[in-house]
């Protein structure tokens, strides 16, 4: 009874991302990411992110778990930013011109736009989908989304290897330098353990297809031990999506900054 008390706090705070359908959070991406990537300005990006903001403070899901799973980003779109700020087309005030490189106030507004857009359609992505468990997302993907369970399961047993790489790595290269193959420079060591690697990943990738076919997992007719079904949490997902999403386009369209990307330079 004391277990149960205390898990159902902790399942509790799980709401609604966690508890949703893994299959969920790929079509919330969807309705979400298309429409905001029919825009570039600073506003949308910005209501956007500031609803998802709180929509994870609701769910219990803190800043640093945002971090780890986004970080990636925090690179990304400084960098997308850059280019547009030294090679959009020029318009406004000219602050500075280096041959092909030209800021201007256009880029400029159009670095900040990009750069935001980049985190704003990114972010809640990455958080949604990175830390899906395997097995509960192939369940999903077999049961509902009815994708063909020999591809759902070969992907699942690429996964749950896709692990053991890092051991594999970390072996190739002992072995290699207790033969004394590990002096040679950094890059070509690098190389020859990369091929050694994907040596490696073949065969075992060929008698793991070997067993799953040999236990039956490719048969024509599959039964699942975990039955994957939608319910309140993929509902509150879906509708918080939506609502983030209509907010950010409606008040971009009230303030007149919408921008659509098919109009070319601001």
């Amino acid at each position: 009874m004391t277990d149960i008390a205390r898990a159902t706090p902790v399942a509790a705070r799980l709401l609604p991302l966690e508890r949703a359908n893994p299959v969920t959070p790929f079509l919330a991406a969807l309705l979400y990411s298309i429409p905001m990537l029919l825009t570039i300005d600073l506003v949308s990006a910005g209501v956007a992110l500031a609803g998802w903001a709180i929509a994870f403070a609701a769910a219990g899901i803190g800043p640093r778990t945002v971090l780890r799973r986004s970080w990636p980003l925090l690179i990304a779109a400084p960098l997308s930013g850059i280019s547009m700020l030294l090679y959009a087309e020029p318009a406004g005030r000219i602050h500075a011109q280096v041959w092909l490189a030209i800021i201007s106030d256009q880029s400029i507004e159009l670095a900040l736009a990009i750069s935001l857009r980049v985190l704003a359609v990114g972010v809640p992505t990455l958080v949604g989908i990175v830390g899906l468990d395997p097995t509960r997302l192939a369940d999903g993907l077999a049961q509902v989304a009815h994708l063909p369970h020999r591809f759902v399961l070969a992907a699942l047993a690429g996964v749950r290897l896709f692990g053991v790489l890092g051991e594999d790595w970390r072996q190739i290269a002992l072995a290699r330098r207790a033969r004394g193959l590990g002096d040679t420079g950094a890059v070509r060591r690098a190389l020859q353990a990369a091929f050694a690697l994907l040596v490696v990943a073949l065969r075992r990738g060929g008698t793991l297809a070997t067993a799953m076919e040999a236990r039956g997992f490719g048969g024509p007719e599959r039964t699942w031990a975990r039955p994957s079904t939608v319910g309140r949490a993929d509902l509150v997902l879906l509708v918080i999506t939506v609502a983030i999403t209509a907010l950010a386009i409606g008040v971009s369209l009230a303030t007149g900054s919408f921008r659509p990307v098919w109009e070319g330079a601001w």
